[in-house]
């Protein structure tokens, strides 16, 4: 059978671009050159701790020059063309390259970087770090403008592959501590490209989100996301469900739009995850977004978060988990996060979990009649 391939290229900076061919693909195996003049790189960025916390903030100045909203004919996303000089020289199903104006690197290693999660915990005054790591721009479709939601099943089946790949290769960099894919979609979430695509983050520590976490399974025990499961997939949360694959509204929804998805065995991450799994992810994940999208007559902006194991603990207990949340908490409405979220991390839901949970399962369903998803034949046979 055909098989997802992946074509590793250089650009001419230096920066590695990978493009991830669909199994079905239409496009021969050449690709052009980057021949544009390298420009240097910038500077890696210093992170300092929040003393009263303990997190890191990275300061990345260099993102203040990155791209705004720029007119479909100098997408800088797009496959290159002599009036648009892009990040991608030749035309491609998926693409990847590193971010040239990244959060993380481009230093992998510095003399200054965290020394280890020891290192990291310690709590001072005026502690800097250099912000080693790595980010990673992922083109889902050479089209100016969509989201994973626009993708064909064959297309969505060739993104996962290259989530599965890149957190395998990020993971294995030295100081990374935790991979991240994810995808910002719609302006009112702050995006600055319409073109579809996402990010994948390979951070120096573990995220706070993620050491709430371990705190949270190393007080109930190692079974906590089997328990979840089990609960959610008794309730009435429910919005859809496969083999492999379920997602639901959690019992404690923030957002008046938050739908998580969990794996039905235990996976760190991506790069443990099954070829079945991941070809029911790719249909299944696409009539979730779909759905969301027919809430309402006009797009829902989100932001699909892949939440994954840290590199090197908890591996056998964290498991891999989607977090699709959005702030429309109506057709002409968005949930600002005001004085309690945001100041003192106290959260208000304006939805009831099991009300949201009945919108968005009616909303697939009318996804599901007037825009199905099929999976192609190599698809299903994958």
């Amino acid at each position: 059978m055909p098989s997802i391939t992946k074509r590793v290229h250089t650009l001419a900076d230096g920066r590695e671009l990978i493009y991830f061919d669909d199994a079905d693909t239409a496009l021969a195996p050449d690709r052009a050159p980057d021949l544009r003049h390298p420009e240097a790189r910038p500077a890696t960025a210093t992170m300092r701790q929040d003393p009263l916390t303990g997190e890191w903030v990275s300061i990345a100045a260099a993102r203040q020059n990155r791209v705004f909203l720029p007119p479909a004919e100098l997408d800088p996303l797009a496959p290159a063309t002599p009036s648009n000089p892009s990040e991608v020289p030749s035309n491609y199903d998926v693409a990847v390259f590193e971010n040239k104006s990244p959060s993380f690197g481009p230093a992998i290693t510095d003399a200054d970087a965290p020394q280890s999660l020891e290192d990291l915990a310690a709590i001072g005054i005026g502690r800097a770090r250099t912000s080693v790591g790595r980010c990673e721009v992922v083109c889902f479709s050479p089209e100016h403008e969509g989201s994973f939601g626009s993708l064909t099943p064959s297309r969505a089946r060739t993104v996962i592959e290259a989530w599965a790949d890149r957190t395998a290769a990020l993971s294995a960099l030295p100081n990374v501590q935790q991979v991240f894919p994810f995808e910002n979609r719609g302006e009112a979430i702050g995006v600055t490209l319409r073109h579809p695509h996402g990010q994948i983050y390979a951070y120096p520590y573990i995220t706070p989100r993620t050491t709430r976490l371990i705190a949270s399974v190393e007080q109930y025990g190692p079974t906590l996301f089997t328990d979840i499961l089990k609960s959610e997939r008794s309730s009435e949360r429910v919005v859809l469900t496969g083999e492999h694959w379920t997602a639901f509204v959690p019992f404690a929804a923030r957002w008046p739009i938050e739908v998580h998805m969990l794996p039905h065995r235990q996976v760190a991450d991506f790069a443990e995850t099954s070829d079945a799994e991941r070809g029911e992810l790719a249909t299944l994940y696409l009539r979730l977004l779909r759905g969301v999208d027919a809430l309402y007559e006009t797009q829902t902006p989100y932001i699909a978060a892949w939440h994954q194991a840290p590199v090197a603990v908890h591996r056998s207990d964290i498991r891999l988990m989607l977090q699709l949340t959005s702030p429309r908490r109506a057709a002409d409405k968005l949930k600002y996060l005001a004085g309690s979220e945001s100041a003192m991390g106290a959260w208000i839901g304006d939805v009831p979990p099991e009300r949201a949970a009945q919108l968005v399962r009616e909303a697939i369903a009318r996804a599901d009649r007037d825009s199905p998803v099929h999976p192609t034949d190599g698809e299903a046979a994958r």
